[in-house]
């Protein structure tokens, strides 16, 4: 007779999973990836570190679920911010704020999705979330160009220089090393390079 799990075993299977998720996504916030160890993570789940691999066989599976998780929640977060009323650059200006806002609010794990050494596994999927924020982002532009507040363009290149640039002008101060300043003159320094980016040479208000 095959063994089938019962509906309660299967609800208790999803809670303990899903207390692993939220535990490495814990440490990770505090620690980066790479100081995220299964024991570390058994620890703040209290659960054994074979409890674990019940769920996740390795490292690099458990940190590319924490990774997927943190990703579509900030993505997420950002796709509503570009559907509410406004103008293309209105909105994009807005996002580019939000994005960078955000992250500087959580640069921990903000460094740890955007620039830490990563699994492969992880890095597949940090590959595909840049392909949805630049998605996003080229779903604007695109947006731009039809309302004539942007110049004719290629809105996916533009959407994926988007990604690169901001991104790259993070890293450096999302850095563990780098003591905190004053965010506010960064992000508006990034939101106006975004913005230029585009064609648009001063910042949409």
């Amino acid at each position: 007779m095959v063994y089938r799990r019962t509906e309660k075993t299967e609800r208790r299977l999803a809670e303990v999973r899903e207390r692993v998720v939220s535990a490495a996504l814990a440490v990770a916030a505090e620690h980066g990836f790479e100081a995220t160890s299964m024991s570390a993570v058994a620890e703040r789940a209290d659960l054994s570190a074979g409890g674990i691999y019940r769920h996740f066989p390795s490292k690099g599976a458990l940190l590319t679920e924490v990774f997927k998780r943190a990703s579509g929640h900030e993505l997420d977060v950002l796709a509503s911010v570009a559907a509410v009323e406004g103008g293309p650059g209105q909105r994009l200006a807005r996002v580019i704020e939000i994005f960078a806002r955000r992250a500087l609010d959580g640069r921990r794990l903000a460094y740890a999705l955007i620039a830490e050494p990563v699994d492969p596994a992880v890095d597949a999927a940090r590959l595909e979330y840049r392909r949805r924020y630049r998605d996003l982002f080229a779903g604007l532009v695109r947006e731009g160009v039809a309302a004539g507040e942007f110049p004719a363009q290629d809105a996916e290149l533009t959407g994926a220089a988007l990604v690169g640039a901001v991104a790259e002008c993070l890293v450096g101060p999302l850095a563990p090393d780098r003591a905190r300043g004053d965010d506010g003159p960064l992000i508006a320094a990034v939101t106006t390079l975004a913005l230029n980016l585009t064609g648009v040479s001063a910042h949409v208000g």
